[in-house]
């Protein structure tokens, strides 16, 4: 009749829980010469390869624009006997509010063939309020294949006034040779993580992180020069797990000065080969 409200029986709290949720999955091989071996892409995750002499460069990106709960995505790349295989991002990556039970889940796997060398330089990802990201990276490697694995990590924007009183973020990184564990390292932060980096034997009031580690031959004169390259004041550390294994970290108060810290550094050790977009 005239006059009548049409009603729509929805109940809210279950639209909430069936958003859609960003899928994506990635897989790129690399051969002696530059040339790419196996390469697919799914969802929102693709691979950009920008023109490089005798090392394929993939550049990853995520054409959803970000991360937040209930979102997966998958990558795997390999650099096969002999090749070079750097991979990086188009730009910082961004952990979104999460929905209240539902995580971000982004799982790598890497690995490099015989006499392989292969870098996994992503761009910093940036954790906003409420986040909740889960992370998995698993590297393998053959005997002589050599190694260089940069991760850092930005707890809010400083700029922006950003402070992380809630969220979750887990992180694991997985180094094998030959099936024999070489590196582990996890992190786990939960609820008031500015309130938890702020403590002098977590992150000293840091607001952005970085893990690097080398393998190679040259371990011991990378980690010396990088010693020696630091400023004093920098919150900053180098050291040898294994006689061609270097593991060093990076504190900062926010991400402009962790990349300060951090670009001289990932220069040197990948031989002045810095992915591009690193610098744009």
């Amino acid at each position: 009749m005239p006059g009548d409200a049409i009603t729509i029986g929805t109940d809210m709290s279950t639209l909430r829980r069936a958003q859609p949720r960003a899928e994506g999955a990635a897989r790129v091989s690399a051969r002696t010469g530059g040339r790419i071996g196996a390469l697919r892409m799914s969802g929102a995750l693709k691979l950009l390869f920008p023109r490089s002499r005798g090392t394929v460069q993939a550049m990853v990106v995520n054409s959803a624009g970000g991360i937040t709960g209930g979102d997966r995505f998958r990558l795997e790349a390999e650099a096969e006997a002999g090749a070079a295989l750097s991979v990086t991002t188009q730009a910082c990556e961004r952990a979104y509010r999460a929905q209240p039970g539902e995580v971000g889940e982004i799982a790598v796997r890497l690995k490099a063939g015989a006499g392989a060398v292969l870098h996994w330089l992503p761009q910093e990802t940036i954790l906003f309020q409420a986040c909740a990201l889960r992370r998995r990276l698993r590297v393998e490697l053959e005997d002589d294949a050599r190694l260089l694995l940069c991760e850092p990590v930005v707890f809010g924007r400083t700029a922006m006034g950003e402070v992380l009183t809630e969220g979750l973020f887990s992180d694991r990184v997985e180094i094998f040779r030959e099936d024999e564990r070489l590196f582990t390292d996890a992190t786990r932060l939960e609820g008031d993580i500015a309130a938890q980096l702020a403590g002098p034997a977590t992150g000293a009031g840091s607001r952005a992180m970085a893990l690097v580690v080398h393998v190679g031959g040259d371990a011991e004169h990378q980690r010396d020069a990088l010693r020696a390259a630091l400023p004093e004041s920098a919150l900053a550390g180098a050291s040898l797990i294994a006689q061609d294994v270097m593991v060093a970290r990076f504190l900062a108060p926010d991400g402009f000065a962790l990349r300060q810290l951090l670009m001289p550094a990932l220069d040197r050790l990948s031989g002045n080969t810095l992915p591009r977009s690193w610098r744009l």
